[in-house]
Formats: C-alpha cells, structure tokens, sequence
C-alpha cells in the first residue's frame, strides 16, 4: 500500500556496521495497513466536533443564546466583550492547559507504554463533554452560554490533549517516505468522516423541527467521535518502549519529565533543523488553526450567516478538503514535503486577506430589513403588497387592473355609484401595519437591559409582546412574522423611531407605502453597517465593486473562501505533521510530539488572544488580519529547514539510543 523506504534497517546497519541490537526493534518500519487504517479513522472520528460542532453549529447556537441573553456585549471581569471575542479567549484557555501539560506527558509516555492509554482518557474527556454540551436548554437563557463556554473547553482540552499522543503514534506507523501519505490520508479520511455525520445533520436541520434538533446534534457528535475512536483503540497497537523506567509516583513523574525536558531543551544544537521547524510551526499553524476555530463564529456574528448558511458551506468544503489532502500527497511527491507545505501557507496568506473583503451586501428590497413598515390603504390590517382588495372598494386589484382603475384609490372603482355602506366603511381609513421578517424574530430581542429599555420605550411602534423568561423575569419579544400584523396609528411616532438606529443598534427599519414611503434606518452595529474601522475600506471597497455587480451576497462569498481554505487545511494540517514526523527519533516521538503539542498549543492561545484582543480594541476585521500575519512569519522561517539534516539526526538519536554505533 505505502512505498518502502530507502532508509536502511537493522539488518542494513548490522551488515556495514558490524552492530548488535535487539530484535524486535527497527529504526524504520513499514506499514501496517490495518494500524495505519485504526490511525486515520481517529481523524474521522474526532472531525464530527471539529465540524458539526466547533465550525458549523455551535457558534451560530452560542450567538444566538449570548445575543438572547445579553445584546451585542457581555462585561466580563469588567470588560465588554463581544460573543465571538468571548468564544476566542475560550479556546485559548483551553489551548494553555493543554501546552502546559503536553511536554510533560510526552516525556513519560515514551518511557511507558501509555500512549493509547491517554489517547483512550483524553477521548473520554472531549466526547464526553461534546455529549454535556445538549444539556444547556437545561438551564436558564441566562446560564446557557456560559454553560456552552464551558464545556466547549473541556472538550477542547481532550481534543488537544489527545492529538499529542495521536500525532506521537505517527512515526511508529511507517517509514518516512510514508509519512506524508500516512498522514494526509489521516486527515482525507477526517474531512470524509465529518462530511458525512454533517450531511446527516443539514438533512436534520431541514426536515425537523423543534428545540431538540441542536442539542441533538450536540450529542451525536460526541458518540460520533467516541464509537469510531473505538476502533482506533482496538487496531493500533502501543508502540514498544525500549528504555522504560519504573512506574513513579505523580510528583516523582512529574520531576522526572521536567528534569528530561530540561535536558532536551539544552540538546538544541544537536536537533537545530527540528526546533527551528518548531518556531515556524508555532506561528503558522497558529493562523491555521484560528481559521478553523474562529470562522465560524466570524461568519455569525460578524456577516449574519444562518447556522443552516453555515452547515451548507461546511459540508461542502468537507468533500472539497478530503480529494485536495490526497492531492498534496500528490504534490509532495513530486517535488518535496517542504516546497508542498510552503505552497499551501503562501496560498494562506491569500485567503485571509480575501477574508478581510468578506461583506453583506447593501439593502436594497424592502424585505430585507429587519422591521417592516407597510401602509394599509383600507385599515383591516393586511399590507397594501400582500392583500387583494388593498383600497377595500369590494373589488379586487385584478379586477381593477382589467378595468382601468386604481387599486389603491377607493374613491376609483369599476361601479361609479358606490352604495352607502362602502362609502361609510371607507371613511377615516388609512394605517400603517408592521411586522418582523424571519430572521429578525429567530435572533428575537435581547434580553440585556439596554434593548429591554429601548423596546419598552417604542412597545407602540414595535411588533412585541410581553413573555416570562427562564429566570422568571418579564421581558418584550419579537411578536411571530407568521401571525397578523401590528397596527401603527400613529405615523409621527415612526418617524421618531427611524433616529433611535444612530444609536448602537443591531437592526435596520423600512416603511413602504403611504406618507413615509421610502424611509429607512440602519443600525451602527448592524452586518451590512461596516464602520469606521481601520480595515473596513477594503471590504468597502470589494462590496462595491466586486461583490455588488456580481450578486454574491455573505453565503456565496464565505463559501467561495471556504472551498479555497478548505482545499489547503488538509493538505497544509497534513504536511506539517508529516515533515515533522520524518525529523523526529522514533525512540523519543511522544517527548517531541509533546514539544510539537506544546508548540501548537501555545500557537493556538496566541491567534485566538490576538484576534479578540484585536476585535476589542479596534474590530473582527482587525483581529483576522493579526493572524495573517503570524502566517507570514511562519513562511519566512521555513526557508531555514533543512529536513535532510533534521532526518539525520533522527537516525543518529535513534541509533544511539539503541547502541548502534553511526561512526
């Protein structure tokens, strides 16, 4: 299945160099297409929350419960934050747990054999805490997003922690030419695998409905992860220990791999090529896996996609990624893993700047607002454009049309004697109607008190009703756009109303029809309401000359970038784990994996802190560009890495450690 490798086995070095070793112990060996099976479909596995879960719907489920409960901004320790800079910082807390324990746990793990072990309690760990996630309706609306923070944490944390001791298993399973198909088959069979269970999701999403369908989702996902992690426990075999020490207290452990990591640490010269690779892994990766981790609640919060928009554009990006990581197998073999790898980052670069120009599309239909204004000529309370009979002179519009009067003018009629009692209804008639559109009342009225204020304040103008929430307080909600409209009596009153979205609103208005035919409002915080922010002209300017003329609204555009970032995330995840896995000594692959966890841990708290920082000072536009720039950084340091000499000191290490002589 895999190609064998040139480099040389024990018999080989037995025969040149005259050495004695044991064995059962090969410096390079080929694969198992059983393990090497067990080994991708964890990938398919843990790829249901990396999909379903992280990317596609829990971030529209947070924002929408953060927004329900507290409007725009939440103050947390005494600082307003936003949902996605909250969901942000989340990551990186989990991310520092994991990069302060992983050195440590590597270290011992290549002196016991505990590898599947952990994998096996890390597993438990994050499906398990995918599976609590379904819990949250549980809890007041109050209490919900805290609950989803939290335990979107903890299974950050078992997802994290178990990737270094998966990745610490990759060297183990086959030569180092390979490498790169070992591991990008890993990651093709990922974005299958999450393809897949997402697929089932979206039909869920369309066909069902009720307020079980989400928490549903939830919890498959994590029996996803865990069922098929199964067969990864069963068909991967520990790899051997062959310098082993005595089971240790935690304290004793914990010194012991201290004192180990403190010896590598000074071993740098002898491993130059694999810590240099290390430092540009930190920063590249760190823009990578902050794509992943943040698009989708950039895309929520920040453009106004739906969480079906979102579960539509994940799904085909999984079945976009999943060809794309096999075809940079393709690409590294025929030139190098390093020139494959630097191709993709560069590619990086591109798709985070055109994520800067990401941008909803102007308003231009009436429809398309959030509160919706519409004169009703004959005052039954349905709008002028959906009734019938709009000036109510008991003949319809059509009828009118085909006789030539005007449907709109009671006073106009096919009868030029209107009887008595349609000259008495028509008096003193004339109101306007409003209503919400769908996607107003899904995100309803926050529950914070400054928009609880505000629509108190225009109860008489807005379409609300008085409901008790969860924590027993009276609030106003959006009344059902599906119900009859709210009449509005008094026209001064919405003219008023149009000058409360200078404010922060989120939300924008339009009359249609009568007197104020025409009137709008836009709210400063609304999607389509870029800003004044430092990088806002650049999606300025793309919406208008782009975007505009070719009709791409927010679900065209995220998907467009999407399919590019999802044609180089398999490939690029893949290639980085595999040029690393060729520099590392198989004799200490769960210490430098653990370093290489480490490394991509504190990479992971640091694009998250950067783009929330970012996005609270300045703005979300801001905070993506921050991590193009660690990708640059990234970039630039892999012109330094030699891996043929990272390779050779692989070998000399590993035949050292085994008491084979290389001089």
């Amino acid at each position: 299945m895999f190609a064998s490798s040139p480099m040389l086995k024990p018999s080989d070095l037995q025969r040149h160099l005259g050495s004695t070793m044991s064995d059962t112990v090969e410096l390079d060996r080929e694969s198992d297409p059983q393990a090497v099976r067990g080994y991708a479909f964890y990938d398919w596995a843990k790829s249901s929350f990396e999909t379903s879960v992280t990317t596609a719907v829990l971030p529209g489920w947070f924002a929408y419960i953060f927004l329900k409960a507290n409007g725009l901004e939440a103050s947390v320790l005494g600082v307003e934050m936003t949902g996605d800079a909250i969901w942000s910082y989340s990551v990186s807390i989990a991310a520092i747990f994991v990069a302060i324990l992983a050195p440590s746990l590597g270290v011992i793990a290549d002196r016991r054999a505990i590898k599947i072990w952990w994998l096996r309690i890390l597993t438990y760990l994050g499906a398990g805490s995918t599976v609590l996630l379904a819990f949250a309706p549980m809890f007041g609306v109050s209490q919900q997003w805290a609950w989803l923070i939290v335990m979107f944490l903890m299974a950050n944390v078992g997802l994290n922690g178990a990737g270094v001791f998966y990745n610490a298993l990759l060297p183990h399973l086959g030569t180092d030419d390979e490498m790169d198909a070992i591991s990008n088959r890993a990651y093709a069979y990922g974005y299958l695998g999450g393809g897949l269970l997402l697929a089932v999701h979206l039909g869920m999403w369309l066909t069902l409905t009720g307020d079980w369908v989400i928490p549903f989702i939830m919890a498959s996902s994590g029996v996803w992860w865990l069922g098929f992690a199964c067969l990864t426990f069963a068909w991967v075999p520990e790899p051997p220990i062959e310098n082993e020490m005595e089971t240790l207290g935690f304290a004793d452990s914990a010194k012991f791999a201290f004192s180990e990591l403190k010896t590598t640490l000074g071993q740098i010269t002898r491993f130059r090529t694999l810590f240099i690779y290390m430092l540009a892994y930190f920063f590249f990766i760190d823009g990578i896996n902050s794509v992943s981790a943040l698009a989708g609640i950039y895309g929520v919060t920040v453009l106004g996609l739906t969480i079906g928009n979102l579960i539509v554009i994940i799904l085909i990006i999984q079945f976009v990624a999943a060809p794309c990581a096999i075809g940079f197998t393709m690409l590294a073999k025929r030139t190098s893993t390093h020139y494959a790898l630097s191709f993709s980052l560069v590619m990086w670069v591109v798709v985070i700047i055109g994520a800067l120009s990401f941008a909803p599309l102007v308003l231009e239909s009436h429809d398309e607002y959030d509160i919706q204004f519409d004169w009703d000529t004959d005052g039954d309370g349905i709008a002028d454009a959906e009734d019938d009979d709009a000036d109510g002179d008991w003949y319809s519009n059509l009828a009118e049309a085909e006789a030539g009067t005007d449907p709109l003018d009671p006073t106009s009629t096919p009868n030029p004697n209107p009887s008595i009692w349609l000259q008495q209804r028509l008096a003193g008639k004339g109101q306007y109607v409003v209503s919400v559109n769908s996607g107003t009342y899904d995100n309803g009225l926050s529950q914070s008190d400054e928009e609880q204020a505000w629509g108190s304040e225009w109860s008489d103008v807005l379409p609300l009703h008085l409901v008790e929430n969860e924590a027993g307080d009276t609030i106003y909600e959006f009344d059902d756009p599906t119900d009859p409209a709210t009449t509005v009596l008094n026209a001064s009153r919405i003219s008023g109303f149009t000058a409360t979205f200078d404010k922060d609103s989120r939300l924008s208005m339009s009359v249609r029809g009568g007197n104020l035919d025409g009137t709008t409002a836009l709210g400063d915080d609304h999607p389509t309401s870029l800003g004044d922010g430092p990088l806002d002209f650049v999606s300025d300017a793309v919406r208008d000359n782009i975007w505009e003329p070719l009709g791409f609204g927010v679900f065209l555009q995220f998907l467009l970038l999407g399919c590019m970032a999802g044609a180089l995330l398999g490939g690029s995840q893949g290639l980085a784990r595999s040029i690393f896995g060729q520099m590392v000594p198989e004799t200490r692959s769960a210490e430098f994996f653990g370093f290489f966890g480490f490394f991509g841990r504190v990479a992971a708290i640091l694009g998250p802190l950067l783009y929330g920082t970012f996005t609270v000072m300045y703005d979300s536009r801001v905070g993506i560009a921050s991590i193009c720039v660690l990708i640059v950084i990234g970039s630039v340091m892999m012109k330094w890495v030699d891996v043929d000499d990272g390779r050779r000191a692989a070998m000399e290490e590993d035949a050292r450690n085994r008491g084979i002589s290389l001089d």
